[in-house]
């Protein structure tokens, strides 16, 4: 197949959860092979010092935070579960699924629940989260990606956040179209009130409930349902960005990083099937395996049925066969 073949496959249209074809909703997530990376010299990276010294204090206190397990409450250890998993859904169903690939529709009050989620994970606003996540897709691995695992581990887990970004990465998400989120007045509210939905969503609420409703010391509240989670829905997410683009198999293709990643797919709530994501952004569920090892695709799903969401983009499995067998890395195993 030639290159240009290659390049009209990745671009064909989704499908419905029915399996047939429907018009594509989102070209911005479909990987660019006409950006080139410029010639000479890399630009310094210049060092965020005052987020290496937050992302310093935040893991500090987070391991602080583990020591106190012991000491909390059944009920608070329980209630930061619950934080925890309402925290990632913000991301994985909303900032991911829903506002960056429109891998399927929300009603408004899903479209409240999740942004309200989404400030509890604490990991940028709506809008920013989703713009650089579409870069990250139409620029993978490359100067243009803000978290380009090619730089290393260590960068595409938490270092693209100490350092500038490489100016590509600016100069493409300039130029992404973004209109839907613009038009999104969920998103728009919530990055207008941004720093107040995280302080009360992300530390008071987390904090307060188990302190006011069973009586937990607001030390322990504050460092083991407010910072512990917190770091652990952060670092579970960068995983996503760093281990699943260096560690597992490519069954779908494997001229692209991204991996099929089992502990990430765990600590992340279904986010590790990330070669299948990588080759079929649209794709709601993020895997061919629909709810297995897939917490936010069950989610999506109960949405569906109790009529909070719709219009579930899916790849049929004949186009997954067909895309396997011929770019898969030859591990493809269905089911």
């Amino acid at each position: 197949m030639t290159e240009a073949e290659e390049i009209k496959e990745k671009q064909q249209p989704p499908a419905s959860s029915n399996g047939f074809p429907m018009e594509a909703s989102c070209s911005e997530d479909a990987f660019d092979h006409t950006y080139q990376e410029k010639q000479g010299p890399k630009p310094p990276r210049i060092v965020v010092w005052r987020n290496v010294i937050l992302m310093t204090l935040l893991h500090i206190g987070a391991m602080y935070g583990v020591l106190l397990i012991r000491t909390a409450a059944l009920a608070t250890l329980l209630w930061s579960v619950l934080c925890f998993l309402i925290s990632a859904l913000g991301v994985t169903a909303g900032a991911h699924r829903l506002w960056s690939h429109r891998s399927y529709k929300a009603t408004l009050p899903l479209r409240i629940f999740l942004a309200v989620a989404n400030s509890m994970s604490f990991q940028n606003d709506i809008y920013e989260w989703a713009r650089d996540h579409r870069v990250h897709h139409k620029y993978s691995e490359t100067d243009a990606d803000p978290h380009n695992a090619v730089r290393g581990f260590f960068f595409a887990h938490i270092g693209w956040l100490l350092v500038r970004k490489h100016p590509d990465v600016i100069e493409k998400g300039r130029k992404l179209e973004l209109h839907d989120l613009l038009a999104d007045k969920v998103v728009m509210f919530q990055r207008k009130h941004y720093k107040l939905s995280v302080l009360l969503m992300c530390f008071f609420v987390p904090m307060f409930v188990p302190w006011y409703f069973w009586g937990e010391s607001l030390w322990v509240a504050y460092f083991v349902p407010a910072l512990l989670r917190y770091t652990l829905v952060l670092n579970a997410t960068w995983l996503v960005n760093s281990a699943a683009h260096m560690w597992g198999n490519r069954p779908y293709d494997q001229s692209i990083n991204p991996r099929e990643n089992k502990f990430v797919t765990f600590s992340a709530i279904g986010e590790g099937f990330h070669n299948y994501h990588h080759t079929f952004p649209f794709d709601y569920a993020t895997s061919e395996f629909g709810c297995k090892l897939n917490l936010t695709t069950c989610f999506i799903d109960f949405m569906c049925f109790l009529g909070l969401a719709k219009d579930r983009k899916r790849v049929s499995h004949e186009m997954v066969l067909a895309r396997a067998q011929r770019t898969g890395d030859g591990s493809y195993r269905s089911g």
